[in-house]
This record gives C-alpha cells, sequence and structure tokens, in this order.
C-alpha cells in the first residue's frame, strides 16, 4: 500500500483512492494475515450478545500508536458516522466500560497499563484490535520495542485490519459483532 502511494505522489497525484480490495474485520488473528479474498466478520457466541444487548460502552487504549486508528476512530463519533446512534460509546474509565479498543504495536511501556486497564474492565468484558500495529505490530513488527500486537498481553475476540481502517469497516465490525446487522454471504 505504502509503495502504491509513494508512487502516486512521485507521479504528480495529490489524493488518495480508496483500494479496491477492503479487509474486514475477523475473530481470529490468523484470518487478518492471509492473502486472497478477504474473510466478513464472524460475531461473537449468541451468550456475548446476550449478555451486552444492543449497547456497548468502550474504552480506547493507545499501545504505542501512530494516531491514525485513533483518529479514524474518532471519526465515528461525528455527524457523518454517529456512532451513539447504535448504542455504541466510547467511555473515559475502564470501570463504565463493557470492553476494550487497542490501538498500537503495545510498546512495552505500555504493557503494564494495558494489563491493568483489561483488569479494571468488569466481567465479562470483550477486547477488539483495530488496525496492523494492534493485529501483529504491523510496520513495528520484530522491534524490541514493541510486543508485536495486544493478543500478546490480553485475550483478544476482534480483530479489525487495516493501516488505519477505515470508519465503516470499524463500525461493520462493531455491528457485527452486536448482531445489529445481518451476517453477508462467507461470514
Amino acid at each position: 500500500m505504502w509503495d502504491i502511494l509513494k508512487n502516486r505522489w512521485k507521479q504528480g497525484y495529490r489524493t488518495i483512492d480508496f483500494p479496491s480490495k477492503v479487509e474486514m474485520p475477523e475473530r481470529f488473528r490468523e484470518a487478518t494475515l492471509k492473502d486472497g479474498e478477504p474473510k466478513l466478520t464472524k460475531a461473537l457466541d449468541a451468550k456475548i450478545q446476550k449478555l451486552f444487548g444492543r449497547s456497548l460502552k468502550l474504552r480506547v487504549v493507545t499501545a504505542g500508536s501512530c494516531n491514525g486508528c485513533d483518529l479514524e476512530l474518532q471519526a465515528l463519533n461525528n455527524v457523518v458516522f454517529d456512532l451513539s446512534r447504535f448504542g455504541i460509546q466510547f467511555v473515559a474509565s475502564p470501570r463504565h466500560a463493557d470492553g476494550l479498543v487497542i490501538t498500537g504495536p503495545v510498546s512495552r511501556n505500555m504493557e503494564l497499563a494495558l494489563k491493568k486497564t483489561y483488569d479494571a474492565v468488569p466481567d465479562p468484558k470483550i477486547v477488539i484490535a483495530v488496525g496492523a500495529c494492534a493485529i501483529s505490530g504491523g510496520p513495528f513488527e520484530g522491534s524490541p520495542a514493541v510486543l508485536n500486537g495486544a493478543d500478546k498481553v490480553v485475550p483478544v475476540d476482534l480483530y479489525i485490519p487495516g493501516c488505519p481502517p477505515h470508519p465503516l469497516i470499524i463500525l461493520d465490525g462493531l455491528l457485527q459483532l452486536l448482531g445489529r446487522i445481518e451476517k453477508r454471504k462467507g461470514s
């Protein structure tokens, strides 16, 4: 993706086009790392949907990210996407949250903070890894300063790929998680 953007910049293009192939959120990390056709989100068990109902309160943890994913998450609160109309809100305290949204490759400096935040969220809880960094370390993978993804520290329930993922992709994953939209063929 970066090579395409660099080449377009050199050729004089100053706009960014969305790729024709869009990665979709997944329940399992391995599914986001495979080549070929993207698979669609597999929603959590009916038990989880029953527990959280039709609303979700989430605490965002920025664990060493470049803030690209954080900007896309923040865009979900604007009038275009209006996340709150779907019963999903970002909260300031993990004690008021149903789960965590993690961005970034989880730097070693954020490991303890992430564990403490996870422990502060009351049970039952869910964890959503947003972006390539939170899934596998992204461009920082292999660096001694990072842990190569959120699942090295806490259990992850939903992976949303992208660098950064478009707000519609994040919204799709959250709504499928809550069972608010129908699963499509192949999911």
